[in-house]
This record gives C-alpha cells, structure tokens and sequence, in this order.
C-alpha cells in the first residue's frame, strides 16, 4: 500500500501502540481514585499534559484533553461567545473552516447570532484585511483555521490577532490548529490565539483525543460538560487515559529532529509539483505554504473515479477532506474554478515517511489514468 492521504489520518507507530497497550492492561487506574494505582495514573496524566503542552509551546495548565479536533473546535467557540456575550452577537469566520467551525456556527446561527463567512481568493487564500475589515464592534468571535486541510494555505493569524489589538476589539480568537500542529513552528503567544486546537491522529496518535489550549483571555470559560471535575472542572468524565499516553508519545516521536522532517516533508511536496507537472491536464490548485498538503486537478476526469481507480492499485490519495465523506466540498465550490476544474480535484498529503518512490508510483498512476481513459466532463 502506498499511503498519500496523511491529512485525513496518520500511521499510529508501534511505540505508540505500545504505550496505550501498557496504560490498558497495567497502567488502568481511575486518576479521580485516592489508592496508590490511581494517584499513579493521575501523576502521570499530568506528565503527559506537560509533554503535549511543551510541544505547542504554552503551560500545562492551559492545555485542556477533549476527544478530537471537531469537540475543540465546538468548545472553542460557545466559550467564547460566551463569556463575550454582552459584547455582541456576531461572528467572523471563512468559508473554508473545517466543517467543525462551519457548522458549529450555523448552530450559532440558529441561537440568533449573525456570522460573516469570508471568501477565499482564486487561490484559496484569506488576509488578515480582510478578516480585519469584517470584524464590528459587537463581534464576540473571530474564527480562522492556521492551516487548510485541502488546499495547504496558510493563513495569517498573528496578523489577524495584531489587527484586533490595534482596533481594541474585544473580540475573542481562536484558530483551528490541527493541520498546523507539528508541521509549522509557532506557539499560542506567538499567534495571538485566545483558543486553539489540536488533535492526535493528525500526527501519528490515536483517534479519539485532542486538546483545546484556552488562554488566559479566557477569564471564566464556560464548561463543555459538567460532573466530576475533570479537566480543572471544564471538560468532567474520566480521563481517556490510553489515549493521551498515546498523544504524549506520538508527540515525543514527532519531536526527534522535527526540523529534519519538516524539511523533507517540504522536499517531497516539491517533488511532486515536478513530478505532476509532467501530466496532460494536470493543474496545482494551490501554493499553500503547509508542507504537507499538495492539491491538483486532473482537469475532465472526475475526482472519485481517480480516487477509486489508484486505490485499486493499492495508492491511497482523497478528493477532499475525509470529513465530506462524498459530499461536494466546500472548500474547493469556494474557489469558484471552472466545473471541470472543481470536478477532478484530489488532495496528497505527506508525512515523515513518504518516500519519492511512492510519489514516483503515484504519478504513473495518475498518468495512467489520463492516458487510458476518456474524460467525462
């Protein structure tokens, strides 16, 4: 098999898998618990925090553990419009948020606040003027992911976050860091972000656990759920112990030479724009600065028939974020291409442990499919 799709989800390493295993079956005390197993597990609970917490660059006791992106995401913006909720009822977003933002503000939507969805360029990209000019007095949030997950781009959330200060709004910020986390170099303190969030999977963890870092803008954030007590009383339930050894670990891993595997992310990135340069009819949609995220167009051959054909083969590519699960995506109906553009969209994406030879692999297959089939748009 080769594997292109490292957006979607990540390989977990068997150092990963074994530290979960030992957290199951020896390690599997109630951290809530008063005997010695479970202070043992509440010990080590808040080693983890600490690991995780020094990776993203802020205090353990800012770093809150929820069961994904989407939670984070959903959490992230009822706290803040909350506690801003006698400063107004709008919100700032884009029209390319993960559907976690998009939808949780439709919900806002339906409790009668008004959300402002900006549009990207042909290229996918979004400035901070534009987010800048968008914001009212009476905005409570605004909300803009760090990083694409179809396009790659790159968005400007320190800029974005300097522009609300010059403006002394009062508006809250916070970023949907899951695409960034551990493929870009930067910090909370260095975004400016009042809210951000992260998730496992997305770097070789388990499914099943991310974080939320809530600043210290944040004076009181409103519980995600209620019980008892867990999380400093923000997030009650007990804690999905495996899965955050597992999201520790992943992290460790990652952070061994993390620059050496940025770089050769970014290299194969390249590569593949050389090497698909080569394909009849074969269009870079965007030059989106993430390392690890390449989407093309194989223009007139719809995007599913690519994706069904190669993963025949054993090559696993996405015509999207995996969250559309065959739905039109959003992101790339935003970029207003020709309709036999938009149509034959695919997304790669890269991790540490792509290697030429399956980029090599891929291309011929792509280029196979063009040469041995009619387009159908």
């Amino acid at each position: 098999m080769i594997y292109l799709d490292y957006a979607a989800t990540t390989p977990v390493p068997q150092a990963v898998a074994d530290a979960m295993y030992t957290v199951l079956t020896e390690q599997f005390g109630n951290p809530s618990s008063q005997y010695p197993i479970g202070l043992e597990m509440k010990r080590r609970v808040e080693e983890w925090r600490r690991i995780i917490a020094d990776a993203l660059g802020c205090a353990p006791k800012q770093l809150f553990f929820t069961s994904c992106g989407t939670e984070g995401d959903n959490w992230a913006i009822t706290a803040a419009c909350w506690q801003n909720r006698r400063i107004g009822r709008h919100i700032v977003t884009t029209a390319v948020e993960h559907s976690a933002v998009l939808e949780q503000c439709r919900w806002m939507e339906r409790q009668g606040y008004e959300v402002t969805y900006l549009a990207p360029d042909r290229w996918g990209d979004i400035t901070a003027e534009q987010v800048l000019a968008a914001v009212r007095p009476d905005t409570a949030l605004v909300s803009v992911m760090l990083v694409n997950n179809e396009l790659g781009n790159v968005y400007p959330i320190g800029d974005i976050a300097r522009g609300l200060a010059a403006q002394g709004s009062q508006a809250l910020l916070h970023t949907d860091a899951v695409q960034g986390f551990l493929k870009l170099p930067f910090t909370p303190a260095s975004l400016g972000a009042d809210l951000l969030t992260i998730s496992a999977h997305k770097i070789g963890g388990p499914k099943g656990i991310g974080a939320l870092y809530i600043g210290p803008r944040m004076k009181a954030p409103r519980p995600l759920l209620a019980g008892g007590g867990q999380e400093s009383g923000l997030r009650s339930g007990t804690e999905a112990t495996a899965q955050i050894a597992g999201f520790a670990k992943a992290v460790e891993l990652r952070m061994e030479d993390l620059p050496g595997k940025l770089q050769h992310m970014a290299q194969i990135k390249a590569y593949a724009v050389e090497r698909f340069s080569q394909i009849p009819d074969l269009e870079v949609l965007s030059h989106g600065a993430a390392p690890h995220i390449l989407a093309v167009s194989l223009v007139g051959w719809p995007s599913q028939n690519i994706v069904n054909d190669l993963g025949s083969q054993g090559i696993c590519i996405s015509a999207g974020s995996a969250c559309h699960q065959g739905r039109p995506s959003h992101v790339v109906a935003s970029l207003h291409l020709p309709k036999r553009t938009a149509s034959g969209v695919i997304r790669l994406s890269f991790g540490p442990e792509t290697t030429r030879a399956e980029i090599d692999a891929c291309a011929g297959a792509l280029r196979r499919h063009h040469d041995q089939r009619l387009p159908m748009l």
